[in-house]
């Protein structure tokens, strides 16, 4: 009898009809004899709802409180779910991320997982029920509930696999697996029959949607091998793991993209220790997340200094900048949010020359600037005109020929 950690995601139970379709895939699970523990993310569009409706009532929601609102979303979709498979005959119970023991920091809205201490999921197994668990959500030390920020839920599923020792955890969404490209934006992508952990994290990271980078990197971390499929139908996914070819691959895996791009330059900044770590302390006490730094090479004694952030950040980090800016003697501090990144990625990269000049020559013949460039073993991004994002993915996909077979 095997160990089952399936997650699906909110249009997977956005009303009443696929909360059945979903509560019929689960039974078939556990009609297979295997032990289930299901985690669900909140019904379609309502995370987005609830916040518009905190809005609504007050100008700057508190922290705390917006946590509590949104961990409801996800305990309406659990309790329905549980009704739903009770009423088809099988024992479920759902439980909040308190009970299910998903202990977490205290950093609301962004919270990250401690530990997870799993005994009621086993009791509760043990008596024979299948658990549905409230995902996107934790508890403090201090008993407050947290959320674990946008895609959170694959995080939980991922967390509980690992603690409750799972053999692969099962994330479903609207995608049939993972992608070359958007399939949405580039319709001959093809489906990956399987990644490796490495290259997955890289696609999450840089702007691929179909599973959350911690859910990967915990994935990694205790070896859980993650299947993403879609919901909808019966095909096979995409099988995320640490077992794929031993050959490195000489091509890129697939194209990944992000429009949530802003750039702050501080210009004119005395070249001399300790100026960045005056700069980038701050923001991260600010709680802004730093991507792409470049530091212009110096003149005199004096250089640039520019770094991305996402878009909701840009206000909050340029009013933490701008004083440091004024106070270190930098000339000016100026920002773009009119920006997007477009990354080539895959293990071929490593020991294999010429992507980044065919990368590069691509985007030139059409016409594409690039503005900023940040690499990694196998990783180029470069960070262009928010507007030229999607022609760039399509002449990138076409120019490294990720739509063939391997």
């Amino acid at each position: 009898m095997a160990l089952v950690v399936q997650k699906y995601g909110g249009t997977s139970v956005a009303n009443a009809e696929r909360i059945k379709n979903v509560a019929r895939r689960i039974a078939a699970a556990k009609d297979k004899g295997d032990q289930v523990v299901v985690v669900v993310s909140a019904m379609g569009d309502t995370t987005d709802e609830l916040i518009e409706l905190a809005c609504q009532v007050s100008k700057q929601p508190s922290e705390r409180e917006l946590d509590v609102l949104l961990s409801t979303g996800e305990i309406v979709s659990s309790t329905l779910l549980a009704m739903a498979l009770r009423d088809m005959g099988y024992d479920a119970i759902s439980l909040s991320g308190a009970q299910a023991g998903i202990r977490t920091d205290s950093a609301y809205s962004r919270a990250r997982i401690l530990k997870v201490e799993s005994k009621r999921v086993v009791k509760e197994l043990e008596k024979g029920n299948i658990v549905i668990v409230a995902g996107f959500q934790g508890i403090t030390g201090e008993m407050d509930i947290t959320t674990l920020g946008r895609g959170g839920s694959d995080t939980t599923a991922v967390a509980l696999a690992a603690s409750l020792g799972a053999e692969a955890c099962q994330l479903y969404t609207d995608v049939d697996g993972v992608h070359t490209a958007d399939p949405r934006l580039i319709p001959e992508a093809r489906r990956l029959d399987e990644i490796g952990y490495e290259e997955m994290l890289e696609l999450a990271t840089y702007g691929a949607k179909v599973v959350h980078p911690r859910a990967v990197e915990l994935g990694e971390l205790f070896n859980i091998p993650i299947l993403v499929a879609s919901s909808f139908t019966q095909n096979p996914g995409t099988l995320i793991h640490g077992g794929v070819s031993m050959e490195v691959r000489n091509k890129v895996r697939g194209i990944a993209y992000d429009l949530d791009v802003a750039k702050i330059t501080v210009v004119g900044v005395p070249d001399q220790p300790g100026i960045a770590a005056s700069i980038f302390q701050p923001l991260a006490k600010a709680g802004v997340s730093i991507d792409t730094i470049v530091q212009n090479a110096s003149i005199n004694n004096i250089t640039d200094l520019t770094f991305t952030v996402a878009k909701s950040d840009l206000a909050g980090a340029m009013r933490v900048v701008e004083p440091i800016a004024k106070s270190i003697g930098a000339r000016q501090c100026a920002s773009d949010s009119k920006l997007g990144k477009v990354s080539i990625i895959g293990t071929g990269m490593q020991n294999t020359p010429g992507f980044a000049a065919r990368m590069f020559g691509t985007l030139s013949q059409h016409n594409i600037n690039i503005q900023l460039i940040t690499t990694s073993e196998i990783r180029i991004t470069c960070i262009i005109d928010e507007t030229r994002v999607k022609d760039a993915v399509r002449a990138l996909h076409r120019a490294f020929e990720v739509e063939m077979e391997e």
